[in-house]
């Protein structure tokens, strides 16, 4: 029987949400990938148990996690049952809906009759009443922006979800959405962009926005797919992520020119007693705009590497300058 650790609070550090009275951890577990079906349910469980017993309590998913799409959200649903039931008013629990979920015209993108339906599945398949916070996962471009907002709305007025958030949301199409829930009175609580070293389009006006909204962000894919860390410092291998079939990284993404990047970038890295990784993580966090970073893992050991990121988060000017010049 699993019982959480006494000294869960001990290390990690929370950030306030935005204008909001929520504070987030400020290391957050994605559970993108790797809680699927085609992962064992004790990798799963043992990642879950040490995330919240390293104060991790912000466990973030979507209707489509997997693979199969809803299975990440039954995995995490037995995990709650079994495990983590007696602590889930210590959790904030987040899902989405956007992407591709089941055939026809209603299982997708952001109509009313979609965000409904696929947050009452997601429910179901959590063994939740509600959520803390739910997302629209991406812009739909058809839809009327209001219709996708007033969805919003509603499922916090039924007591479905605690907070809104949104994800993907460019500037222009972000203060819109947070304009339309304000006026409909469920303000919006959070942003979830991408954001990493090598992927900083949130610094041409994205933040400047959600900092004057009062809208947290908290920033998916930190280490860039896994380029920010020392898995491809010597090669592609066989079993990493851009050596196998992903559609998301391929061998011909990591250039010659992106590797030395990297290997200086690692090097800087061990000089601040960190691995590449945690500085990846540490130099998001150096930005008082960002609540938390959104991580990923397949392994505890992941997860162990990531949150040690938390005891070197300061940058002193000269390494804040190596690092532009390497990225530039």
């Amino acid at each position: 029987m699993y019982n959480a650790s006494d000294n869960r609070y001990v290390n990690m550090k929370f950030n306030r949400c935005g204008r909001s009275g929520l504070l987030l951890p400020m290391i957050s577990l994605g559970l993108w990938q790797n809680f699927g079906g085609g992962n064992p349910f004790e990798n799963s469980r043992a990642m879950l148990r040490r995330a919240f017993d390293l104060g991790i309590t912000h466990f973030d998913l979507a209707n489509n996690y997997g693979p199969p799409p809803g299975a990440a959200e039954q995995v995490f649903g037995r995990a709650l049952r079994e495990d983590l039931l007696p602590w889930r008013d210590e959790l904030v629990i987040s899902t989405k809906a956007g992407y591709d979920m089941w055939p026809g015209p209603y299982g997708s993108w952001g109509s009313n009759k979609y965000l409904t339906a696929s947050l009452d599945q997601s429910l179901q398949r959590l063994g939740l009443d509600y959520v803390d916070i739910f997302y629209h996962h991406r812009p739909d471009p058809a839809t009327p922006l209001d219709e996708t907002m007033g969805a919003l709305d509603r499922m916090v007025r039924q007591g479905k979800a605690l907070y809104v958030g949104l994800s993907n949301y460019r500037p222009a199409e972000a203060g819109r959405a947070v304009g339309i829930l304000r006026a409909l009175g469920t303000p919006c609580l959070i942003h979830q962009p991408r954001y990493s070293m090598l992927d900083r389009w949130v610094e041409e006006g994205l933040l400047d926005l959600l900092e004057k909204e009062g809208v947290g962000a908290i920033a998916f894919s930190p280490l860039a797919k896994g380029m920010l860390t020392n898995r491809y410092l010597e090669g592609i291998p066989p079993d990493s992520r851009a050596g196998g079939p992903s559609v998301f990284l391929h061998p011909e993404d990591l250039t010659d020119t992106l590797l030395a990047k990297i290997r200086k970038l690692d090097h800087l890295a061990a000089t601040r007693g960190q691995s590449l990784a945690q500085m990846a993580i540490a130099w998001i966090l150096h930005e008082p705009r960002i609540t938390s970073v959104l991580i990923g893992a397949s392994r505890v050991s992941h997860i162990e590497d990531c949150v040690a990121a938390l005891t070197n988060l300061a940058f002193d000017e000269t390494e804040l300058d190596e690092i532009e010049t390497i990225l530039s």
